[in-house]
């Protein structure tokens, strides 16, 4: 097999991976905010509940990358899923 071959199929491995990785990923996150949504309806704080939450979930990820000093753009991803997450659970959520 020539070189350009097997760059090619690891190309097309790699591009497989991360579509199956993106699904997981997915399906976690949809997942995780329903169960928090559901976790939170039931304090009778919902909101300082996600205040909790969401401030516990962005130290654990700064002290994380701090420590393994990980790639920054990783650290700024986890950041924005945070806030992500933290948007649709507040969104259902009364006030």
């Amino acid at each position: 097999m020539t070189d350009s071959k097997k760059t090619e199929d690891t190309i097309a491995e790699l591009k497989k991976e991360v579509t199956e990785l993106s699904g997981l990923a997915l399906a976690t996150g949809v997942i995780l905010t329903q169960f928090l949504q559901t976790i939170c309806a039931r304090e009778l704080n919902p909101q300082g509940s996600v205040d909790k939450i969401m401030n516990n979930a962005r130290d654990g990820i700064e002290a994380f990358s701090k420590q393994t000093e990980s790639d920054p753009a990783m650290t700024k991803r986890a950041l924005e899923a945070v806030q992500q997450y933290e948007d649709q659970i507040r969104s259902v959520l009364r006030t």
